[in-house]
């Protein structure tokens, strides 16, 4: 059974009563389980949860203790290219913004990964616009074996591929990727996405299965907070990981929770995530998921981050720019694909974590068989 086809067994009308239908007792009594069902999650984000935010944190401060100890990974992304053929409403890379586009070279991307490793950093993410023309697998695969020396991971935001594509990157030394869905409701992603290859809801749903078949050690989703309703995506989200983890046992799966910012274009947010849902979804994430990693990204203030790492989150990015080649060019006329809010160097991040009480662990895995001599 395909992920698409177990959710299919959730429809939105399923997920939709599951929420409004789960009481206060629900609740709790997920919080007292060691091992939570779909059921005991929909529980956790349901209204009649939120009076026991402050229960169902220290039930995901005690749980994020357990399994990941006082340790927050740190990673920065690199982008290679924001020339993109989609057409989506939501994002700053869409064709029909007009915005300065620019593609790096080897060269040029060598140049940004030399000015993030001289920040300490061992784990980078790269992330290219959807246009196979330019930033084809074979040009991703080729960035990959280039910079791959100076890290001990490398992982692709990028869009969806084949098994054989992701077979390509895995062997060119990849060895995570992280694939937002966006929205899992489907009529709602076809509206958001009117034109380029993106559109194809299923291919894009079943990308993170196919990586998994060829290979890759840790896979990552995610839906965009805000853009349908919260019960649906946040619960379809925490479904895909746990329906990733039961399929695949060996491999490491994690989940993002980005809600979605400012950007290039206009575009109005049609369901906004406030603060306290969003605590509400991260605690509940853990709770159902005690495994699996967390990841934050700049999209949130500071102070949230700081305050939603004792909560379960295991991994936030640092020293972030989200334009192409932004860090060595620092073209202030290159827009990056949205607005962060968390402008924090590595060191500053390292510190901030300290003052916490967490280690900030800059590497936490090497395949010894990807390096070669540099």
């Amino acid at each position: 059974m395909t992920f698409q086809e177990f959710l299919l067994t959730w429809p939105a009308e399923r997920r939709t009563a599951a929420v409004a239908g789960a009481g206060a007792e629900d609740a709790l009594a997920a919080l007292d389980k060691e091992f939570l069902r779909p059921e005991d999650f929909s529980a956790l984000l349901s209204p009649a949860a939120t009076p026991y935010l402050e229960y169902m944190a220290r039930r995901a401060q005690e749980l994020a203790l357990r399994h990941f100890g006082r340790a927050v990974q740190l990673f920065t992304p690199l982008y290679l290219s924001n020339i993109c053929t989609n057409q989506c409403r939501y994002c700053g890379f869409s064709a029909k913004n007009r915005q300065r586009r620019r593609h790096l070279s080897p060269e040029e991307a060598c140049a940004e990964a030399r000015a993030i490793a001289d920040t300490g950093l061992q784990h980078i993410l790269l992330l290219t616009g959807d246009a196979r023309r330019l930033s084809s697998p074979e040009y991703i695969a080729n960035i990959v074996r280039a910079v791959r020396p100076r890290f001990a991971s490398v992982g692709v935001e990028v869009y969806a591929m084949s098994e054989e594509e992701y077979g390509l990157l895995v062997r060119a030394g990849v060895d995570s990727m992280t694939m937002f869905q966006e929205t899992y409701t489907a009529e709602l992603y076809a509206r958001l996405h009117p034109a380029g290859p993106k559109r194809d809801y299923a291919f894009r749903l079943a990308a993170p299965e196919r990586a998994a078949k060829a290979g890759m050690r840790s896979l990552g989703v995610g839906a965009l907070l805000g853009l349908e309703s919260f019960e649906q995506d946040a619960f379809a989200t925490g479904l895909h990981a746990w329906w990733l983890q039961r399929t695949f046992p060996g491999v490491e799966v994690s989940v993002s929770v980005p809600r979605i910012c400012s950007h290039e274009g206009s575009f109005t947010v049609p369901h906004p995530v406030n603060d306290i849902r969003f605590v509400q979804y991260i605690t509940a994430l853990r709770c159902f998921l005690p495994r699996a990693g967390i990841t934050c990204s700049t999209r949130e203030t500071p102070f949230m981050r700081d305050h939603i790492v004792p909560l379960g989150v295991t991994r936030v990015s640092a020293g972030v720019s989200t334009s192409v080649g932004g860090r060595v060019s620092r073209n202030n006329d290159d827009c990056g694909q949205f607005e962060i809010s968390d402008h924090r160097s590595v060191e500053e991040m390292k510190t901030s974590l300290a003052g916490m009480g967490y280690q900030a662990v800059v590497k936490d895995w090497e395949d010894m068989t990807a390096h070669c001599p540099v």
